[in-house]
């Protein structure tokens, strides 16, 4: 009997153990976002700014900031901008990444070398956004290397302002925006296109198909839930645009703040120290995210009870 209690005393219970394992990640969670994030909300209610070494705040003043980012400031015309420069980004992405995605992944074209290809067009999503910027910047420049190869070209006579005119300048966001993710999208549509069931196109091909009409009647349907996944992370990331406007316009959004972004923004109330409004239009961006991660969300939910 005393053996017998002196084992049970000498059994270790692991069954606690996973918290034990997990608890790092709440910690930094809890540190590093839970709070920063109180702390945000906490203050978009607040008069809180600094008027050079003067303290304003801070004071309790409701949804003062919510108004005045709303209806009183510039918001909806950098959100428009905002906007308009991810459109310009993703519909060529988009287009481009279905054609690479379906390529790859014909059978009947048997392509070589696919390995490689995918690896190269991934590799732009390696590079650094900044980086990227810094090297658009230098190229476009009115002294940089456009200019001077279409000069000796006798092409142009004066040197194209490219960073200071509105089309170009969300021309260039929008074409570095696509080139940096096109990779990472064609990745996803193609692990969409290989999960659908082979059996599917051989039988529109039985049924006289052509290719165009398997890709909308066959592809497309059933591409839709990683379509609208890819369509809705890519606006949130469009709604997140800042370093390459940033580094591209000096953060000065130009010409005339036609490429200032919505955190662009909320970067100037914040380097200013006005955390009052720099605390709503967090929270506002923070709730526009939340709603389209939502959808997002709810449409998998749809797709997955369906399958099952």
């Amino acid at each position: 009997m005393a053996n017998e209690k002196v084992k049970k005393t000498r059994k270790i219970n692991y069954n606690n153990w996973g918290y034990f394992f997990i608890a790092p990640f709440f910690v930094v969670f809890i540190i590093f976002q839970l709070i920063p994030l109180i702390s945000t909300i906490g203050n978009s209610f607040f008069e809180n700014y600094r008027v050079g070494l003067m303290q304003i705040g801070p004071t309790f003043n409701g949804l003062a900031n919510f108004k005045t980012v709303l209806f009183e400031s510039d918001v909806p015309r950098y959100a428009l901008n905002t906007l308009i420069m991810w459109i310009l980004g993703f519909v060529p992405q988009i287009i481009l990444s279905l054609l690479l995605s379906i390529w790859f992944t014909d059978t009947e074209l048997s392509l070589k070398h696919t390995q490689f290809f995918k690896t190269v067009i991934y590799m732009p999503n390696l590079i650094m956004a900044s980086a990227f910027a810094m090297l658009f910047f230098v190229i476009f420049a009115d002294g940089g290397p456009v200019n001077s190869i279409l000069m000796n070209m006798n092409l142009i006579n004066d040197p194209i302002r490219f960073l200071v005119k509105t089309k170009s300048v969300r021309g260039l966001v929008a074409f570095m925006n696509c080139l940096m993710w096109y990779g990472n999208t064609t990745l996803l549509l193609m692990s969409g296109i290989m999960g659908i069931d082979n059996s599917i196109f051989e039988a529109a091909r039985i049924d006289g198909a052509n290719p165009i009409q398997v890709f909308f009647k066959v592809t497309l349907p059933q591409l839709a839930p990683i379509l609208v996944y890819v369509v809705i992370t890519s606006l949130i990331g469009g709604i997140q645009m800042f370093d390459v406007p940033q580094i591209l316009t000096n953060g000065e959004g130009t010409p005339n703040r036609t490429s200032m972004t919505l955190i662009m923004y909320l970067n100037k109330h914040l380097f200013s120290k006005n955390y009052g409004l720099g605390g709503a239009v967090s929270v506002i961006l923070f709730a526009i995210t939340a709603a389209l991660s939502g959808i997002v969300y709810k449409f998998n939910m749809q797709s997955y009870k369906r399958g099952k």
